[in-house]
């Protein structure tokens, strides 16, 4: 059974009078217009008719500034998600917004519909790096809604970049020091995109911006994932959601112009993770290594193996070691069992054999 199935709303660009450089909601989200109460209800009653086996179901608000938008629609849009609490079809909402637009007012509003998480777009702790891409508030803002979100009893979650204009590794890396300070419970990580129509945009075809490779983007997301991850902070996301418009820039609809982008960029991150983990075992053997065997839960072997099996390639290309997979379903989701299976001596032993045998 599935710990936990969020259903996903967008209110793209609702609410929010600010234009970030790097931003275009409608393209972000892949939708172009007002979400009415109607369209809440019919959303949740699709995904309910189609979710098996779940008891934990969250409305997640997505996109926007929900605290931004007038008060009379955040009321009709929660109206709404409520009376799926109310009626235990649902258990909890989560809604996004901006760091300047929480106050006691809004947080009492919320708390009236059983909001329960509440994420923040932080993007950077730099005031510089907030200022330089038009975010509108500061890290102060950030600082102050985090301690009223918690004080009022919300779980906090906050969203971070990695690429902006003018950041650096470090810069991103003390953002992840400065929200944890905050306590977040859960944090997500989207390296920047180059969107059409942005201001970014423009700063990349004139060549005063250069985005991250793939490469770049996952090594700082992997670097932050361990840091969060020995603060005890869940990352829940790494990479925009893909949609009609957020897809390859080979593609006739996509709206990405270029950056790090990859429809399973998240996956390519966690499998780097796992391929870390792999390495550092087969270095503790203090060996030559020539073959492993690794038993994994039959869950686990897509993140072993890797993305087109890279993980694998890797091993083998890099330090010339073959690995041999097996599956175990006693072998715990996540974890994985690693063995030597040939040391490079005994390769070297088995080959001047054959070699005498064929001779």
């Amino acid at each position: 059974m599935k710990k936990q199935y969020i259903i996903p709303i967008f209110v793209p660009h609702l609410g929010c009078s600010n234009n970030c450089t790097f931003c275009n909601q409608k393209a972000i989200s892949g939708e172009g217009r007002q979400v009415t109460k109607d369209d809440v209800k019919n959303t949740i009653e699709y995904y309910l008719e189609n979710i098996k086996d779940v008891k934990d179901i969250e409305v997640a608000f997505f996109g926007g500034s929900f605290t931004a938008i007038e008060e009379k629609k955040q009321e009709e849009l929660l109206e709404v998600a409520y009376e799926y609490i109310v009626n235990k079809k649902i258990s909890s909402i989560r809604i996004s917004t901006r760091p300047d637009y929480i106050t006691k007012e809004t947080l009492k509003r919320l708390k009236k519909y059983k909001v329960k998480t509440i994420e923040l777009g932080v993007q950077s702790s730099n005031d510089y790096i907030l200022e330089r891409c038009k975010r509108g508030h500061t890290y102060e803002d950030v600082r102050n809604a985090s301690k009223l979100i918690r004080r009022y009893g919300f779980i906090l979650g906050h969203q971070i970049m990695v690429g902006l204009p003018d950041s650096t590794r470090l810069d991103e890396l003390n953002t992840a020091k400065d929200i944890a300070k905050l306590k977040p419970k859960i944090v997500r990580i989207y390296p920047v995109l180059v969107i059409k129509g942005t201001e970014l945009a423009k700063e990349y075809e004139n060549g005063s911006y250069e985005p991250l490779t793939i490469s770049q983007a996952i090594e700082t997301c992997k670097e932050l994932y361990y840091f969060f991850k020995a603060k005890n902070i869940t990352v829940i996301r790494m990479g925009l959601q893909n949609t009609e418009t957020i897809s390859s820039p080979d593609s006739e609809k996509s709206e990405v112009i270029a950056g790090p982008y990859h429809e399973a960029f998240g996956q390519l991150v966690e499998d780097a993770i796992w391929y870390d983990s792999i390495l550092e075992k087969i270095k503790a053997f203090n060996v030559k290594v020539k073959e492993v065997g690794i038993k994994v839960n039959p869950s686990n072997v897509n993140n072993i193996i890797g993305h087109k099996k890279e993980n694998i390639i890797k091993l083998k290309e890099i330090y010339d070691v073959d690995a041999k997979i097996i599956q175990d379903k006693e072998i715990k989701s996540g974890k994985f069992e690693i063995e030597i299976l040939k040391t490079y001596p005994d390769f070297k032993d088995e080959e001047r054999k054959n070699n005498k045998i064929h001779i």
